[in-house]
C-alpha cells in the first residue's frame, strides 16, 4: 500500500507552507528544498506532479491492502535532493534521519519522531524514479516557471553568461615532454 502523502498530520508535523527555510545559505539544500516547497504550495503543480508519481506504483500494488510503503512525496524529496547534491545512498541515509529541515520536508515532527530510512529502503524506492519520470517532472517545473515570469509558449529564453577563452597549449610533464618544449631544449642544447 503506497499514499501519494499522508493526508493527516501528525503531532508536532509542521506544514510544509510554514517550513523556514535560510535564504541566505550559499549550500544547496535550502535551495532545493524552496524549489520543492514551491511545487507543494502550488495546487496545480502538486496535482500534475503527483499524477505522474502516480505511475512509478506497481500494478499489481493495492492502495488499500498491505504495509505502508514509502510516501511518493517523500519519494521525491528524497530522489532530488540524491540527484542534485550528488550523493550516494548512505550519504542520503545519514541527512535524511538527521537533518531537521530535510526531515521538515519529509513530514516528520520535530519532537519525538524516531523514524529512520534504513539504506536498503532508500535504494528501493529513489530508484523508482527514472530518468524519464524526472524528465516529465521537469516539464513541468519548467512550464509552472516559465507561467510565473509570464513568458509565451513561443518566446524564446534568453541568457547570459559571463566567459572567455583562453589558448593554452598545457600538457602533462613527463620527462619526454619536457625535452620537447622549446625554452628547456635551447637550455639542454646550449649545456650539450
Amino acid at each position: 500500500m503506497r499514499q501519494v502523502q499522508h493526508s493527516q498530520m501528525k503531532l508536532g508535523e509542521v506544514a510544509v507552507s510554514q517550513i523556514r527555510l535560510d535564504t541566505r545559505s550559499r549550500d544547496e539544500i535550502p535551495k532545493l528544498l524552496m524549489g520543492l516547497k514551491h511545487v507543494y504550495c502550488s495546487t496545480e503543480i502538486r496535482g500534475k506532479v503527483f499524477a505522474i508519481l502516480e505511475e512509478i506504483i506497481p500494478e499489481e500494488t493495492s492502495k488499500k491492502n498491505g504495509r505502508l510503503g514509502m510516501d511518493l512525496w517523500n519519494i521525491l524529496v528524497l530522489g532530488v535532493i540524491r540527484l542534485n547534491c550528488d550523493w550516494d545512498y548512505d550519504k542520503l541515509r545519514e541527512m535524511a534521519n538527521n537533518h531537521k529541515t530535510l526531515r521538515q520536508m519529509l513530514g516528520h515532527g520535530i519532537e519525538e519522531d524516531d523514524k529512520e530510512y534504513p539504506l536498503q529502503t532508500l535504494r528501493d524506492n529513489v530508484s523508482l524514479l527514472t530518468p524519464e519520470i524526472l524528465a516529465r517532472i521537469n516539464q513541468v517545473v519548467v512550464q509552472s516557471g516559465h507561467n510565473l515570469m509570464h513568458k509565451k509558449k513561443d518566446a524564446g529564453l534568453r541568457g547570459r553568461c559571463d566567459s572567455f577563452v583562453v589558448e593554452t597549449d598545457v600538457h602533462y610533464p613527463t620527462d619526454i615532454n619536457l625535452l620537447l618544449d622549446e625554452p628547456l631544449a635551447k637550455v639542454f642544447s646550449q649545456n650539450l
